[in-house]
């Protein structure tokens, strides 16, 4: 879909309601306030602070490739490198709680000490050398681990930069810079433009980007040699930017967005664009409407980030044939070109949007938990519904309602429900279940429609006692006269609970933009 600009050709028709007067808006205006919503500008144009502009630059000083090529960044302090207290007796105390859990269970110490051999066989991590032990200014950070809810075989070991020591941490000391990510409703909102949609991620992004030499003893820790703990610690330290660093996301964003830059000369403006704007942290959404493109965009984009030592994998596509050319130990489980062949559902999580893959649709997986009626158990019921494109905005609506009800009401977390409002949030989980059968198709334009003259997108918006929202719809209109009308986003939110009505009336609209 084209983007939508000032200077296109427009039809707007939107009023703002307000008792007897009736105010214009203009299409400029209206931009206007969607670009506050939805801002993705470059670095360069986004107004920033001093500390944002001071992470910048000392990033951009700082950052050089290494032989190996991977890319090395310094610390962004805020000052200086700050002189910290000898922290080790701190990180000593918390490893001897961590000891006492590793030593009750089996399965979490042996995930734990394969990770911390598998960083330290990598490199992201080494022991200090005797002669470099009283090194100083040094920091030392204690480390836990934790099972993400959707990997549960799978450990990460988080370090604690905002562990406190003399009521100063690392974290304090570090500038976490601007937000350079891409926008979570962005990505996934360009992921629906072309046919042929393809994901991947990079492996072990943070620890892909390396910190300078003479900042690494800031990232110290504890921990025993093959994991022995019949043996005292050993002291460590890493060597790239950690999970827990305050400085860590703005380091890794920066540094993708860096290889981009320097891969203009190089690949295709469409190779660049993808890394640049369609990667929300690790995770990479590509579409094109041409298969020969996708391969072309994924192997050139496969090659940029090998240069920089970036390991794209798990790769899973709609295409038979652009699965076909990646090699299978590239491919995410059961993405192969007879997984796919089989037509069994293939479901993957796009940014936590539950695709699937073989039917080219989104869906709702729906796990009712069994959480107590309680403001603290509707709250927890309610926000579970992942709906960042607002697909079933409306239905979520009325759950926000009833715990708005609860909040009027002044109910404590865990008081019971009351008997008035019983009914409709049972009946509102009655409902729940039914989201499974909401099916809406990823890409905005049927695969049948190849001679596109006129895209416009219409928005509708309403607003009650009770709530108000806003819909948009992507109107297309082929050569031969065909239409197809698809959703693109909606929102809605609870109205203020204090409403003056004697200045201020309803406000409802439409509006739609035509782009030949």
């Amino acid at each position: 879909m084209p983007a939508i600009e000032p200077s296109c050709k427009l039809k707007a028709e939107v009023h703002f309601v307000n008792r007897n007067k009736v105010k214009e808006v203009t299409p400029a205006q209206i931009i206007k306030v969607l670009e506050m919503d939805f801002v993705e500008r470059s670095i360069e144009e986004e107004l920033m602070s001093q500390e944002d502009m001071l992470f910048l630059t000392k990033v951009r000083e700082g950052i050089k490739q290494k032989q190996d090529g991977h890319f090395e960044m310094p610390l962004p302090f805020k000052k200086e490198k700050p002189e910290l207290s000898n922290n080790k007796i701190c990180a000593e105390h918390r490893l001897k709680c961590l000891e006492q859990r590793l030593r009750k269970d089996e399965r979490y110490y042996k995930d734990y000490v394969a990770f911390m051999q598998d960083i330290i066989q990598k490199g992201d991590a080494e022991k200090v050398p005797e002669a470099e032990l009283h090194n100083q200014p040094a920091w030392y950070i204690p480390h836990h681990g934790i099972y993400h809810p959707q990997k549960p075989h799978k450990i990460r070991v988080v370090f604690d930069a905002s562990a406190k020591f003399q009521n100063t941490s690392l974290n304090e000391h570090l500038l976490s810079g601007p937000d350079l990510t891409n926008t979570l409703v962005g990505v996934l909102c360009r992921f629906r433009k072309g046919q042929v949609a393809i994901m991947c991620d990079i492996e072990r992004m943070f620890h892909q980007f390396h910190v300078a030499t003479q900042d690494q003893d800031y990232l110290r820790f504890l921990w025993w040699e093959d994991g022995n703990m019949e043996k005292p610690p050993a002291v460590f330290r890493m060597r790239v930017h950690l999970f827990g660093a305050a400085s860590s996301p703005g380091c890794a964003n920066f540094g993708l967005k860096h290889l981009a830059d320097q891969g203009k000369s190089k690949f295709s403006q469409a190779t660049v664009k993808f890394i640049q704007r369609n990667f929300y942290v690790d995770d990479g959404l590509l579409n094109v409407n041409l298969e020969e493109e996708a391969l072309q965009i994924v192997r050139e984009a496969r090659e940029l980030c090998d240069t920089a030592k970036l390991h794209l994998h798990k790769f899973i596509s709609n295409s038979e044939k652009v699965i076909a050319i990646i090699p299978k130990e590239e491919c995410a489980a059961g993405a192969t070109e007879l997984d796919l062949a089989l037509g069994e559902p293939k479901m993957e999580r796009a940014l936590g949007v539950h695709w699937c893959v073989t039917s080219d649709i989104f869906c709702f997986r729906v796990v009712i938990k069994n959480n107590p009626f309680t403001r603290r158990g509707v709250l927890s019921t309610v926000a579970s519904i992942f709906d960042p494109l607002g697909f079933v905005a409306p239905f979520i609506l009325v759950g926000k309602r009833i715990l708005q009800k609860m909040c009027q009401e002044k109910l404590d977390w865990d008081e019971p429900l009351p008997q008035d409002l019983k009914p409709e949030w049972e009946a509102w989980l009655r409902d729940l279940q039914n989201l499974s059968t909401i099916k809406i198709s990823r890409c905005y334009v049927p695969s049948t429609f190849n001679q596109v003259q006129q895209y416009e997108l219409h928005s509708f918006s309403d607003a009650s006692v009770s709530g108000y929202g806003v819909c948009s719809y992507l109107r297309t209109v082929t050569k031969s006269g065909e239409v197809h009308c698809t959703l693109v986003m909606g929102k809605a939110r609870v109205a203020p609970t204090k409403v003056n009505d004697s200045k201020t009336g309803a406000f409802s609209g439409s509006g739609s933009y035509k782009n030949s």
